[in-house]
């Protein structure tokens, strides 16, 4: 299991657009992927889920990668996050 950091750069956070950009992304990866937001943990691959979690600018949330290409998962979510998801 790999874990880090990171502060979401969206203006509006992850909102519909950015959690489909999100949620597609952890969908083609193989890892058991969970992110952790304000105590609330929640699974990426579905778009609901992840809005439900409320992820506005500027909060930290953990992402959490387990499975045989861990690394490179979490490495593939962490720049899409720092990058904005699409959105500047």
């Amino acid at each position: 299991m790999v874990k880090e950091k990171i502060t979401v750069v969206n203006k509006s956070g992850i909102h519909m657009r950015p959690a489909t950009e999100l949620s597609k992304l952890a969908a083609g990866l193989s890892s058991d992927i969970k992110i952790i937001s304000g105590g609330m943990e929640v699974n990426p691959k579905s778009i609901l889920i992840l809005m439900s979690a409320g992820i506005t600018k500027g909060t930290e949330i953990e992402v959490i990668c387990e499975g045989e290409t861990e690394e490179q998962d979490l490495k593939i979510l962490l720049e899409a996050i720092a990058g904005g998801l699409g959105e500047e």
